[in-house]
């Protein structure tokens, strides 16, 4: 047998351990990042939510648009810990937030930072997307004057294969808050472009707070999402917004011309520096209010304070009430006037403000109907306001963010009866409103506690 060169086997062992090491260098770079993690690239096709995705993000950081995910499913699967997030990312090769196979994934676009480009079409085209471009109204240049409003971009659908990104457009409003307007399709629009009605966002108006942004990693891919995840979240579940009704307000005032007096100017801008000041301290303890009586019959029927009402006038859930609030009232300037009832039974609150006057009125649940208390202090006699059960909307009043009972129709009905739209200049609180109902009197020795008038 001849004998084999020692150089020879030498070079095949050294061949053949450098084909070994390329080999595992390519699966390197192939299949992990140099932190141990999956590259992303390698997904199968069935992973098509997270292709469409990675698409959908490389399509706008061409464009420069400024996106962060509010996808609520996606948003709920998230750790509340940021930092257990990043590591969650880095130490597994498991997809586990966009291969849910979801026939959505919901972005926001902040319109602020955005000038409108015609080539995100086309270039959405070219990464294979289908395209939809969903348009409306310009509410916020709505008003008494101008009724027909800009039409501006809303929604865009993009769409490839079996999934789509809905990129919902957020604007500014004057009161400092984000908006978006509902979807609506144009009639020559293809109502199977896809099942519209289990979007998450568009069918209403919504309003939010602007959220803080953090630029994280999910599933390999840098999003930025909101910081307080949870926050936001529970945004979502209360962010229906209605629009003043500025076509019904302008037909009041052809019946009934506005009052103009420098009297009225000055009341309406105390009371606006009333509310904004009551919401600032009504936030700050965490209490949620809306508006009520006089003050929200102004808004639904004039989009305005209601000069001759001389007063400021909130709905609480009494299940919201905290002991500190007449201090934090205080504390920002506003006195006690007066506090009748309890916790218990038939709390109201009264603060003085220059000429306004803010009334604070505690609303308590029963099981078909909720209701709201009065008292008469020289005779210690209560009475009762019963109202049909509601749920809260946002909307917009002297530039505030407020929110206003969403079946407001309903509410004011219960309240001013069928003729709310006919002004009354004469009002009784025992007598006229017609929910209004006589509800015992307090006893004598509780007068003391639940009549106190400053």
């Amino acid at each position: 047998m001849p004998r084999i060169n020692k150089s020879v086997i030498l070079a095949l062992l050294t061949v053949t351990s450098s084909v070994f090491l390329l080999f595992q260098l390519y699966y390197y770079k192939q299949y992990l990042s140099k932190d141990g993690v999956r590259n992303f690239n390698s997904l199968s096709a069935n992973d098509a939510q997270w292709q469409v995705v990675k698409k959908f993000l490389d399509l706008v950081g061409r464009h420069n648009l400024p996106v962060y995910l509010i996808d609520p499913v996606t948003l709920g699967l998230l750790t509340p810990d940021t930092q257990q997030l990043r590591e969650s990312d880095t130490k597994g090769s498991n997809c586990k937030y966009f291969c849910a196979q979801r026939e959505f994934t919901t972005f926001a676009l902040l319109a602020k930072l955005w000038k409108y480009d015609a080539a995100l079409a086309k270039s959405a085209a070219e990464k294979g997307f289908e395209f939809l471009e969903l348009r409306g109204k310009d509410t916020r240049l709505a008003g008494m004057d101008d009724l027909s409003g800009t039409e501006i971009p809303l929604h865009f659908i993009f769409r490839l294969q079996s999934h789509a990104v809905h990129l919902v457009v957020f604007y500014e409003r004057s009161g400092n808050y984000l908006w978006h307007g509902p979807l609506r399709l144009k009639p020559n629009m293809d109502r199977k472009f896809v099942p519209f009605r289990k979007l998450d966002f568009g069918h209403q108006a919504g309003a939010y707070d602007r959220p803080e942004l953090l630029l994280t990693s999910i599933d390999g891919l840098e999003i930025r999402i909101p910081k307080n995840v949870s926050r936001f979240l529970g945004e979502v579940a209360n962010s229906r917004f209605l629009e003043c009704r500025y076509k019904e307000a302008r037909a009041f005032y052809q019946l009934y011309p506005e009052d103009t007096s420098q009297e009225t100017i000055e009341f309406r801008k105390n009371a606006k520096t009333l509310l904004h000041l009551a919401a600032r301290t009504l936030n700050s303890l965490g209490m949620r209010f809306w508006l009520s009586s006089g003050t929200c019959l102004g808004w639904f029927r004039q989009c305005s304070v209601i000069p001759h009402s001389k007063d400021v006038d909130l709905g609480i859930w009494i299940k919201d009430y905290r002991s500190d609030i007449i201090p934090a009232f205080q504390r920002a300037g506003l006195p006690l006037k007066h506090k009748f009832g309890k916790k218990e039974d038939s709390l109201e609150l009264s603060f003085q403000a220059q000429d306004v006057k803010l009334d604070i009125f505690f609303f308590y649940e029963e099981e078909d109907h909720v209701w709201n208390g009065g008292t008469q202090a020289k005779s210690g006699k209560k009475f009762k306001y019963m109202f049909p059960k509601f749920t809260l909307c946002w909307t917009e009043l002297v530039e505030l963010k407020v929110q206003v009972p969403c079946e407001t129709m309903d509410y004011i009905e219960a309240n001013y009866g069928k003729s709310w739209n006919v002004p009354v200049k004469t009002w009784d609180w025992k007598s006229s409103p017609a929910n209004v109902q006589e509800n015992g009197v307090w006893p004598v020795g509780e007068w003391d506690d639940v009549i106190q008038v400053y």
